[in-house]
Formats: C-alpha cells, structure tokens, sequence
C-alpha cells in the first residue's frame, strides 16, 4: 500500500501475512510479535486441538491466551495430503512461515523451506530449533533448561556456594522468539529491495549465548570464566540486593558520585576512603566484607523508606516484588502493562501488552487467542474453496 494513502488507523504490519506453525513456547513468542503489530496471522492448529492448546496449555488458560492473542486459528491434519496441499496454498499467499519444528519433521511433512520457497520465492522461513538446523545436535529436541545449562546461564546464576540455577522463566525461549522476530522483519526489509524472500533461523542455543552478552565475551575475549555471584552483579561493587527491616531492594551505587551519594545516605560516609574500599579493585576483592557492613545499615529501615531515601540522593534503587505487587505499582499502573481484551466464552481478560509502544499505535491488543479452528470458514473461503468443500474436509477430519 502506497505510503501516502494509509488510512489514520493503519497497523505497522497489517500489510504482512503470517503462516504460524509453531508449537511449544519460542516459535509463538516469535509470531506473537508480529501479531501485535497487526499482522494476519494464521495459525495452524492440530484437529481435537479444542480443548487444550498444543502450547501454553489449556486454551482458555493465561498462558495460552497471553501467547497467542490477536491470532485466528485454522485446524488441519499436516499428515493428510490434502491437509498438505492446504498449507501449500496458505504459504503460496503469505509473506512469511513461522515453524520451531525439528529439522526431519518438517521436511518429512514437507513444509521445509526448500518445499516452500520453491513454491513462492518472496516467501520470508523463520526457523527456530534446539541447537541449529545443522551439525551434530541437529536432531535433538531441545528445551528452555537444558539450553540455559549449555549456553553457560546456570553456570552465572545462584548462590557462590551453591548448585547451577536456572532462571525462572523461560529465557533461551523468549530470546529466541524475539531474535527471530527481529530476523524476519531485517528479511522483510531486504525482500522490498531484491524481491526475494530468505530462510532465517536461530535456535535456543544460539539465543542464549547471545543473551550471555558480557559474560559471554569475557571468555572469548579475556579468557575468563564467570562464576556464580547471587544477588550480587558480576563486576560492580557495591551492587545487588540486600534485606531491609521488612523486605528486600536493589540498590546500584558502584563507584564514583553514586557510590559516595550512597554510603552517606545510609550512614557510611567514610567508607569510599577506606583502604579496604578506595578502588575498584579493592570493592571487588573485598565483596564480602563490604556488603556485611552495607546489610547492618540496609536492616534499619523498610524497603519504602530505603526506596525514598535512595532516588532522592539519585543512587538507583527499587524493590523487590512478587508478581501481585507488580501490577499494583504506580508506574505499573501508568504504562498499563496489564490491558484489557474481551473474550467471547471468558469475558474481559487482561494480558500483558507489547512492551513496546509506538506512536500512532494505541494498542497492541486487539482479539484474545482463538478457540481451535476458531476462523476456519473465513480463512479457507478466501483461499477460493466453497462452504461444500469446507464442509467435506471437515467431515473427513483433514480440517
């Protein structure tokens, strides 16, 4: 559509078709951002897939309707050949195919890239695995835990003294899901310029290594190994959270203006002079013995107060809450990252929105996920098959 006759109430990717046959958690976190920003997406659901979703569990469940909101929903059965023509036909008119399937099953189904962009060049593959489409792990299912053991996060996460830890959500899943978004949108850029689409893929793997960043590059560029530090930052000290007289906060205040804004604060001022104290190096070599003497301050006040105290010396500082408190929190509340949608068989739900916003764009909230098969009719009808036809498939379960 021509820039310069856009109606006012145009999404950013309303323009973009979207085949989603993702299962598990990466793959729709991946779609997920496409939908929000107003892409048709179509999502391929397993016939009896009714009652509990193949991802996110039951289908009118939080997880599942916060994974797959603003989708419609088609079910057919992939093994059927007529099942597989239909997806043929729906990738021949999409502008792109989002699958987190591992490599042999995808092309004994033939919905491989290879089958795909045969049939419709332009067509943007976004792949998502375990561990790559190729070399020695290539056909092992992978999951979020043992990619967060082998990309090195267990390795940084935990107490010093304690066992690997993983992170309490599913990280390798949702960077991967968010790298492969930012993949297909680069290929749809390039596409506007070559006409040709391209097969972009990432795995839980690679996303996690990636999401390692400076811990990552301290090895490959300083040949250091991290370790575990609790709660307390890698490199920077003093940094990290610490009990109050009623709760827990985190509090940033390394070095510098921060770091002597904080010891006064908290009634340390000396501290920064100290020969135990007066250098990075020190701070660091010495971790423990400085946060004993920032703990015994830290436990003479609430969290609100140490909070007011703190921000108002302009030392970072913030507090350490359950999910409930979250969404109670007035800055919360102000961004409005808890947005109502309403649901034909739930009512008014609130998910959690895009956590970016964008001028122009009120909301990336639009329809709640679909009830299986949910649009079937209005997605094979304009694909140009007629209400017997439809009717046939449905009875022969290939829909």
């Amino acid at each position: 559509m021509d820039g310069d006759h856009l109606p006012d109430d145009h999404l950013p990717l309303d323009d973009v078709r979207v085949l989603d046959l993702t299962v598990a958690r990466a793959g729709p976190t991946c779609v997920r951002q496409l939908a929000d920003w107003g892409a048709d997406v179509i999502r391929v659901d397993a016939p009896g897939a009714g009652g509990d979703g193949v991802a996110g569990g039951l289908r009118h469940g939080s997880d599942f309707q916060n994974l797959h909101r603003n989708k419609r929903s088609l079910t057919i059965d992939l093994k059927s050949e007529e099942g597989k023509e239909l997806v043929w036909r729906l990738a021949d008119r999409a502008d792109v195919v989002v699958e987190n399937m591992r490599p042999p099953v995808k092309e004994r189904l033939g919905i491989d890239y290879e089958t795909l962009s045969a049939r419709n060049p332009r067509l943007v593959y976004g792949s998502i695995s375990g561990f790559g489409q190729t070399g020695p792990y290539a056909t092992r299912g992978g999951v979020d835990q043992i990619a967060q053991g082998m990309g090195g996060l267990m390795s940084v996460t935990g107490r010093p003294d304690g066992e690997p830890t993983r992170v309490g959500i599913p990280v390798s899943d949702l960077s991967a899901g968010l790298y492969l978004a930012v993949g297909i949108l680069v290929a749809l850029h390039d596409r506007e310029r070559t006409g040709k689409g391209r097969w972009v893929q990432t795995s839980l793997l690679e996303s996690m290594i990636a999401m390692m960043d400076f811990q990552a590059a301290r090895w490959t560029m300083d040949g250091e190994v991290p370790g575990r530090q609790g709660n307390d930052h890698p490199t920077l000290v003093p940094m990290g959270c610490f009990a109050t007289a009623d709760g827990f906060v985190n509090i940033a205040g390394s070095s510098g203006r921060l770091l002597r804004n904080f010891c006064r604060a908290i009634g340390l001022p000396d501290l920064p002079a100290d020969p135990r104290f007066d250098s990075t190096a020190k701070r660091s070599k010495n971790r423990l013995e400085l946060n004993a003497l920032i703990s015994e301050q830290m436990a003479k006040r609430t969290s609100e107060e140490w909070v007011e105290v703190l921000n108002a010396e302009g030392v970072p500082c913030g507090p350490v809450y359950g999910v409930d408190q979250v969404f109670a929190d007035a800055q919360v509340e102000h961004l409005g990252m808890a947005t109502p949608v309403e649901h034909a068989a739930l009512g008014q739900v609130d998910l959690v929105r895009n956590a970016i916003t964008m001028s122009g764009v009120p909301s990336t909230l639009r329809r709640p996920a679909p009830d299986a098969g949910e649009h079937a009719d209005e997605i094979l009808t304009d694909l140009g098959l007629s209400a017997d036809e439809i009717g046939d498939l449905r009875r022969r379960h290939v829909i």
